[in-house]
C-alpha cells in the first residue's frame, strides 16, 4: 500500500502539468508510458552478440520493433539526467529566455535521437539540430535565477516521441555509436520543485516558432 501511495505521488505532478496544455495532454494520453529508456533501446536494437545471447534474440527484436512501429511513447527525463538542456539567450528587460535542447537522450550504451544523425564530432558524438524552447521568467527574476535552473539541475523534461528505426555511425577513433531515430512530437519543460511550466515545444509548429532549424551542436 505504501509503495502504491508513493508511486501515485510521483505521478501526480506529471499528470497535472501535462493537463496545463490540452495539446500536450492529448499527445500524452495517446502515448504509452515508458518505464525505462535504456531497456526500450536495448530491446529495440537487440544487439545479438556474445556467448550467452538467446537463439531467439533477433526474432524477438524484430517483433519488438514491429510492435512499436508508428506508436507514440511518453517518457519523463529527471532533472539529474537532463544533461541535454542548456541556457540560451536571456533578455533582462522582458524576462524572455530560450532553452536549448540537444535532442540526444542517452539510455545505457545507446541513445534516442530526433531523426537520424549522419555526422559525428571529433569525440564520436552524433551532430544534431538544436531545438529552441522559449519562455518568460516570473516577475522579479534575474539572469542569475534563470542560470541557476541549470547549475542546480532544476528542470525536468516530459517527452512524447515516435520511434522510426535504428541508426549506427562509425566513431573516428574506432567502434560505433548506435541508437534509435525518432520523431519527437512534443517536449514539456517544468521546474522540478514547483512544477511551474518553463517551456513547451511541438514538432507540428512552424519552423522558427520554437525550433532551432539547422544549427548543429554536439551531444554534451
Amino acid at each position: 500500500m505504501r509503495r502504491l501511495f508513493l508511486a501515485a505521488l510521483m505521478l501526480l505532478p506529471a499528470l497535472a502539468l501535462a493537463d496545463v496544455d490540452p495539446r500536450f495532454a492529448r499527445l500524452r494520453d495517446q502515448a504509452e508510458p515508458l518505464g525505462s529508456l535504456q531497456t526500450f533501446l536495448e530491446k529495440y536494437i537487440g544487439e545479438c552478440a556474445g556467448v550467452f545471447v538467446s537463439p531467439s534474440c533477433r526474432s524477438d527484436s524484430e517483433a519488438f520493433r514491429a510492435k512499436y512501429g508508428g506508436k507514440k511513447l511518453y517518457m519523463i527525463v529527471g532533472e539529474e539526467a537532463a544533461t541535454m538542456l542548456s541556457p540560451g539567450p536571456y533578455q533582462p528587460g522582458s524576462g524572455n529566455y530560450t532553452i536549448e535542447v540537444v535532442p540526444y537522450f542517452p539510455g545505457g550504451s545507446y541513445a534516442l535521437t530526433q531523426g537520424t544523425p549522419t555526422q559525428t564530432d571529433s569525440a564520436g558524438n552524433p551532430l544534431l539540430p538544436l531545438i529552441h524552447i522559449t519562455g518568460t521568467t516570473p516577475e522579479g527574476w534575474a539572469a542569475t535565477d534563470f542560470l541557476r535552473l541549470f547549475s542546480t539541475h532544476q528542470i525536468r523534461a516530459q517527452i512524447v516521441f515516435t520511434p522510426q528505426g535504428m541508426w549506427s555511425l562509425p566513431r573516428k577513433r574506432g567502434g560505433k555509436a548506435s541508437g534509435v531515430a525518432a520523431r519527437v512530437e512534443a517536449i514539456l519543460l517544468t521546474h522540478a520543485r514547483t512544477g511551474e511550466v518553463l517551456g513547451l515545444w511541438f514538432a507540428e509548429e512552424p519552423a522558427g516558432a520554437a525550433s532551432g532549424g539547422g544549427k548543429k551542436t554536439r551531444k554534451k
